[in-house]
């Protein structure tokens, strides 16, 4: 009988699926020790800079680059939905029919189309995981869940947060918050930290930036951090944003007044993320934001400091 539930339980992982845009392994800078991150799909907020635009779930999974094409035709022989054309413009895709299966990317010899996001299995998931275990134990590391924002796909990421914890991988989650309570309380249960980011607190500033409001997610870090959740706070330092000294101060008033102590990661706006946008033929708000000055970042932190809170500058 265990033999039949494991094999049981081996044909659901099979059957879940869940949609990933990179896997990053050997990071040092998404929690604890050495980590592989899994960036999930979606998000339910367009920050102005927004460092990972490859997780819009508007965007279609295949990126095509028209000055690499050879004009060969392969992508649209090989392609078994039929989904691609071969028109004056290039080759063109319908997204109606496309599955998304990155056959097309397979066959292109001139790297003209090229993957930016992927269905994988939680059976494939976790065996990609448990590949990097020795470095885990090692370095006190273990995996990350980021995005995008993981808690839009709540069921895969319970079920992968689960799994990892029966291997005893370390498990973080990296979120902005902005999903169900319900949900984020069950995700807590399978969770030994979370990364979770605080933008700004003005509500009307917030919404302008990020394109919501943000009472759910400031009621949200309340309630993870009442339950006795292990939180790394982590605040974008975005100038003309959030780095003025009333915003400063009123972020650094609200982490200090949780119920819990949590350490803060400042981490200073850069532009690393234009070559995406780039790429992937969409204006970049980012661009109009200079990267603060180590003098400013510096200052920014010793706001923060003020309020009794341990901060540190990156992530």
């Amino acid at each position: 009988m265990p033999r039949v539930n494991a094999l049981i339980a081996e044909a659901d992982e099979g059957l879940l699926t869940g949609t990933l845009f990179s896997i990053i392994r050997f990071s040092t800078h998404d929690g604890p020790g050495i980590r592989t991150t899994v960036f999930m799909k979606g998000c339910p907020l367009a920050c102005w800079w927004c460092h990972n635009p490859e997780n819009w779930q508007h965007l279609s999974s295949v990126v095509y680059r028209a000055d690499r094409c050879m004009g060969c035709g392969r992508c649209v022989a090989g392609c078994p939905a039929g989904a691609l054309a071969t028109t004056p413009q290039g080759v063109l895709t319908s997204q109606e029919l496309c599955r998304r299966c990155g056959r097309c990317v397979d066959v292109c010899p001139a790297e003209a189309r090229e993957r930016i996001s992927w269905e994988t299995s939680l059976s494939e998931l976790i065996a990609a995981i448990r590949r990097d275990a020795p470095f885990y134990e090692q370095s006190r590391g273990g995996v990350t869940f980021s995005g995008g924002e993981p808690l839009c796909q709540p069921e895969f990421l319970i079920a992968a947060l689960e799994r990892c914890g029966e291997f005893e991988i370390h498990r973080a989650v990296d979120t902005s918050g902005f999903a169900e309570s319900e949900t984020l309380l069950k995700v807590a249960r399978h969770t030994d930290l979370f990364l979770y980011d605080l933008k700004v607190i003005d509500p009307a500033r917030h919404r302008e930036h990020t394109g919501v409001d943000n009472a759910l997610i400031l009621s949200n870090l309340r309630l993870l951090s009442a339950a006795g959740a292990a939180i790394t706070i982590r605040i974008p330092l975005i100038p003309g944003v959030n780095d003025d000294p009333e915003s400063l101060a009123r972020a650094g008033g609200f982490v200090a007044g949780l119920p819990g102590r949590h350490p803060v990661d400042l981490l200073p706006f850069h532009r690393a993320a234009s070559l995406k946008y780039t790429k992937l033929g969409l204006a970049y708000r980012g661009e109009s934001i200079a990267p603060p000055t180590p003098e400013r970042v510096a200052k920014a932190a010793r706001c923060l400091t003020e309020f009794g809170l341990k901060v540190r500058i990156g992530g």
